[in-house]
């Protein structure tokens, strides 16, 4: 059976939990991913260990080994702004397919307060599973990087 924990700024996983979920979502994200070192930054603003508005990491397990892993960050502007962001979602590679992906959205969606935005690249398979759950593109995204 699938076990979903919640972790926060009150409910910290401890080092290796940390590391754990990091090494997770590096190798499961694969080509949608990003460096570990961003990766961390996103659970550390989740879990407010750096200054930040906070939001919340949720990891599905099966028989105590990870096989689901949802970052959230909370923007802190309610209303005309999306108050949180799905930053990382990724399934184990070996359980895609069997709903743990769905479940943790599921879950996400319950657990945050106010509205979620997320990004996906328009080949990435999981834009389904968001279409699915009620997201909507609402807008084209550009960025002008320094």
């Amino acid at each position: 059976m699938i076990t979903i924990k919640l972790m926060t700024s009150f409910l910290r996983p401890d080092a290796y939990e940390k590391k754990e979920l990091l090494n997770f979502l590096h190798e499961h994200l694969e080509e949608y991913g990003d460096d570990k070192a961003d990766i961390e930054k996103a659970m550390q603003y989740a879990l407010k260990e750096t200054p930040s508005m906070g939001g919340f990491i949720l990891a599905a397990k099966l028989d105590n080994e990870i096989v689901g892993v949802v970052v959230v960050n909370r923007t802190g502007m309610e209303g005309y702004i999306p108050e949180n962001i799905l930053v990382y979602i990724a399934s184990h590679k070996n359980y895609r397919g069997k709903g743990i992906g769905k479940k943790l959205m599921e879950e996400a969606i319950k657990i945050a307060k106010g509205s979620i935005a997320l990004h996906v690249e328009p080949d990435n398979p999981a834009k389904h599973l968001y279409e699915k759950m009620g997201f909507e593109n609402k807008y084209l995204e550009m960025r002008f990087t320094k």
